[in-house]
């Protein structure tokens, strides 16, 4: 029968049985850690793909979001352009405050009472003013409430303290 390379490397006398058991061992450490370096490799790849698959939900949520508001304002667009009351060719303007800036809107005397009246509502979009009905302006608050243009002033958050002087 053949003998194995390492037997016949015995029989020849150029290794001894202490070299030979050495080696052996070695070699099983080195199947050992190799599987251990495997495992250890897989189980960080595993990582990496959970991470990524996180990062891809996050994005997708992102790019989702960002569709959905894109899609409300294009709404919110339409019913403007569909529902809007015409801006009348006039010198006359009604002041209001929107986002703490003083804005203006051309009317007549006739729509500044409307507006007054509550009869019809400034809206913005896209950096522009319209007026339009309240029902209107209602269906637009549902998609962005800060579409719609509140003329009312807010509340002080605390009522004053009746002891105070001021």
């Amino acid at each position: 029968m053949s003998m194995s390379l390492r037997e016949q490397l015995l029989a020849a006398g150029l290794g001894t049985k202490k070299q030979a058991k050495e080696a052996e061992r070695q070699r099983h450490r080195d199947l050992k850690n190799k599987s251990a370096r495997k495992a250890e490799h897989e189980k960080r790849m595993a990582e990496q793909r959970a991470a990524k698959a996180a990062r891809d939900q996050e994005l997708n949520r992102k790019r989702q979001e960002n569709l959905e508001r894109k899609e409300r304002w294009a709404q919110i667009k339409q019913l403007i352009e569909e529902h809007r009351i015409a801006k009348p060719e006039s010198d006359e303007y009604f002041n209001f405050i929107d986002r703490e800036k003083v804005r203006r809107f051309p009317v007549d005397a006739a729509l500044r009472e409307r507006i007054v009246r509550g009869e019809v509502v400034i809206v913005r979009c896209e950096g522009r003013y319209d007026v339009v009905p309240p029902e209107i302006a209602d269906r637009i608050r549902e998609r962005e409430p800060r579409a719609v243009i509140s003329l009312q002033p807010k509340e002080p958050e605390t009522p004053p303290d009746e002891n105070d002087p001021y």
